[in-house]
């Protein structure tokens, strides 16, 4: 069984890192967003597994399209992925109804071990 995931995120080199830690761990890489509002089209088009989404990026942010996708599809699986400091985004993003955070600078277990739980696989 293959997990599919989306990547969104603004900047190139971090999807590019995201990619070579989930294909490394066997999961699939169906799609790639720069922002919100390509992340909600890609999520209606493609329904991945997972989504790791960044919480600033231009046009649409983060959470506005956390908010856009759970109105789609209520069992959602997505991972705010952040920087440090951003404490209080975090918080709104689970309220609203993320999975679970990473923080950047991604650790390739930490990213595993997340997407492995909301999952629910070991």
């Amino acid at each position: 069984m293959s997990i599919n995931i989306l990547l969104v995120d603004d900047l190139a080199f971090i999807k590019m890192i995201l990619r070579d830690i989930v294909e490394k761990a066997g999961f699939r890489v169906i799609g790639e967003a720069s922002n919100g509002e390509e992340a909600i089209t890609l999520y209606q088009e493609q329904m991945p597994d997972v989504v790791l989404m960044d919480i600033t990026m231009p046009k649409m942010d983060g959470i506005s399209a956390l908010r856009e996708i759970i109105k789609i599809d209520k069992n959602a699986k997505i991972i705010m992925c952040s920087a440090l400091g951003q404490q209080k985004l975090i918080i709104q993003a689970i309220q609203i109804g993320a999975k679970d955070f990473i923080v950047k600078p991604f650790k390739p277990e930490r990213v595993i071990k997340s997407i492995k739980k909301v999952l629910d696989i070991a």
